[in-house]
């Protein structure tokens, strides 16, 4: 998948691979609707953080946490 294009589909797509791979269980708080493109490139910067580690400290989930509820609208 192409993730250098701003594009709704893409934002839903790192929305869901970020999801599973921190095993988010509130799934519903990071529905790709209350995202706005205009953040595209943060989220992605998360998302290739986040693709490219194996495991998560409690701190590091934490501040991934709050840092996608800070760019959600």
């Amino acid at each position: 998948m192409d993730l250098t294009t701003n594009k709704r589909e893409n934002i839903e797509f790192m929305l869901e691979e970020i999801k599973k791979k921190l095993q988010i269980v509130n799934a519903g708080a990071l529905n790709s609707k209350s995202f706005d493109t205009d953040q595209y490139e943060d989220l992605r910067d998360i998302y290739e953080m986040i693709k490219k580690k194996n495991s998560f400290s409690v701190s590091e989930l934490d501040a991934i946490v709050s840092e996608l509820g800070r760019l959600r609208k």
